[in-house]
């Protein structure tokens, strides 16, 4: 099968999540708000938003670049692919509990939780894409052992089992990932460009 549809679906329910995310974003309204004092009490929503923000555009990337290295998809690339949407759209929920609620425990924790799902199901996909196009494809070659998924997922759960302890923790280790992943992942575009 074809892939365009495949990367047009998830552009789309990509750009649903990010605009999700963002009308979720309250501006200080009523009375005497006007001043600076009521904007930065707002600065855990803003946080959690950017963060959010952040990892949504993460994988938008990586999946860009991913996709660029595939020639088709099939019916099981469709359910993995189906699968890391599903849980990309639950960032926005996560996101505005955690914000709302001053980085307290529970959000903290389920944040990390969804993150650690986002992750493998990219994993997953990624799995299903190697699977289907072969162990000498493009993309295999590129991907290798992935260290960098691996590494996420170790400290996704180290964050989650943290959070119980402090959650203060817990969100920088979900920030330290996201640094890992900030800059595009080179393997692939690399692979690409030698082929």
């Amino acid at each position: 099968m074809d892939k365009g549809r495949l990367e047009a679906f998830s552009d789309g329910v990509i750009a649903i999540i990010i605009t999700i995310m963002v009308l979720e974003l309250k501006v200080p309204n009523g009375p005497h708000q006007t001043d600076i004092a009521s904007l930065l009490k707002l600065y855990p929503i803003f946080l959690s938003y950017v963060l959010s923000f952040i990892y949504i555009g993460i994988y938008w990337n990586n999946h860009h670049h991913t996709m660029q290295a595939v020639e088709s998809v099939n019916g099981t690339i469709l359910w993995a692919n189906l699968h890391l949407l599903f849980w990309l759209s639950l960032v926005p929920f996560v996101t505005g509990w955690m914000g709302e609620n001053d980085f307290a425990r529970w959000p903290v924790t389920c944040y990390g939780i969804v993150l650690l799902m986002n992750a493998i199901a990219y994993g997953l996909l990624m799995l299903a894409l190697i699977r289907h196009h072969g162990k000498d494809s493009l993309l295999a070659k590129a991907v290798g052992r992935d260290w960098k998924g691996n590494i996420s997922i170790a400290i996704y759960t180290i964050a989650i089992a943290l959070s119980w302890l402090n959650s203060t923790i817990s969100f920088a280790l979900y920030i330290v990932v996201a640094c890992i992943w900030f800059i595009p992942d080179k393997r692939i575009e690399r692979k690409i460009i030698s082929h």
